[in-house]
């Protein structure tokens, strides 16, 4: 019933810009096509009066006119002036003639000049009628559409299969994240080139945070993504990029990445990044996934060793967090925490010379 309302009521062809006045359909209000018609042929009409009132006066420089001042109006030279009909009522006087109105032509003009707020006035009752309607069948609307949001998320679900090499996760509920041979789903799609496939094995009793090194453009922030990307994904009942995956349910992931500053609230750099930091030290819980890349930038490099240094050693130590973390560094020294603390794991991004 209600798509047969809208069906009938509402114009499929509605304007992009100022849809106001042609929501609804011709043929639903005998008024509004008036009113409509009045304003579709109001030039038309317009020229029909012009040469209606030259033949009646016999003036054939008579013409009909508008403008903002003074609205419509006929216009007759001062030659022919004479020749005006008694029932002209003059307006406003011209060095080179006169302009006139006529009780028709001004009858006329009050119509149109008022027809596009009574177009308004009639869509806006209208529309508050189908407004009503579809509020009387809400539930119906959710169900509906939350059906067709589910087969359009499971429909764009299988579609990633035909994109090669996707597979089902395993999600359990422990504190591993075991991908082998992962991808980035979007890096991969962008590049000429064959994406490099990379593990991530994490875990809160062995290898629950990593140290990732590396050149510049080696890759490192696109694989702290790309683990990232790919839990969101298999907690979210898709396929992933991966040859196999076996993955524990994460609570929540923390990000630090990138350098901006926040001007407008007085926050330098390095301020920006100290509060990130902090929110993600204050949040995080066993079960959250950190990813930090070049933490301790925004500030001088012993300053900011120290920062990513006492940072690294907190998540490390405190019981209560010990989340799960891949942390992207320039700071090599940070590769001494491995051989102090048992959880903390290096790694390095290798680059193929050419």
């Amino acid at each position: 019933i209600l798509r047969e309302l809208l069906t009938k009521t509402i114009n499929p062809d509605i304007p992009l810009a100022k849809p106001e006045g042609k929501i609804i359909q011709s043929g639903i209000d005998a008024e509004l096509d008036r009113l409509r018609a009045l304003q579709d042929n109001g030039r038309q009409w317009l020229a029909n009066y012009q040469a209606q009132e030259i033949k009646r006066t016999g003036i054939n420089t008579l013409k009909v006119g508008f403008n903002n001042v003074f609205g419509y109006y006929i216009e007759i030279s001062k030659a022919q002036q004479k020749s005006a009909p008694a029932n002209y009522i003059r307006k406003q006087t011209l060095a080179n003639g006169e302009r006139y109105i006529t009780p028709e032509l001004k009858e006329y003009e009050e119509k149109f000049l008022t027809a596009q707020d009574k177009i308004l006035k009639i869509e806006q009752r209208l529309l508050q009628g189908i407004y009503q309607k579809i509020l009387d069948h809400t539930l119906d609307i959710h169900r509906f559409t939350q059906a067709i949001a589910h087969i359009d998320g499971l429909w764009s679900f299988s579609q990633l299969f035909g994109w090669g090499k996707y597979i089902l996760p395993e999600i359990h509920d422990d504190d591993t994240i075991d991908i082998k041979e992962g991808r980035h789903p979007v890096v991969e799609r962008s590049v000429a080139e064959n994406f490099v496939a990379n593990d991530t094995m994490l875990d809160t009793s062995t290898q629950h945070l990593i140290i990732l090194t590396g050149p510049n453009m080696a890759g490192k922030s696109t694989y702290i993504r790309q683990s990232a990307i790919l839990v969101i994904m298999a907690q979210m009942g898709s396929p992933i990029p991966a040859e196999s995956a076996s993955i524990g349910i994460v609570d929540k992931i923390f990000t630090r990445v990138g350098a901006s500053d926040n001007i407008a609230k007085g926050e330098s750099t390095f301020l920006v990044e100290m509060h990130e930091a902090a929110n993600i030290l204050n949040n995080a819980t066993g079960k959250s996934l950190l990813l930090l890349d070049e933490i301790g930038r925004g500030t001088s490099t012993y300053d900011g060793i120290s920062i990513a240094w006492a940072i690294t050693e907190y998540l490390h130590e405190n019981p209560v967090i010990r989340a799960k973390t891949l942390f992207a560094t320039h700071y090599h020294e940070l590769n001494s925490l491995a051989e102090n603390y048992d959880r903390i794991k290096n790694y390095r991004v290798e680059v193929r010379e050419y």
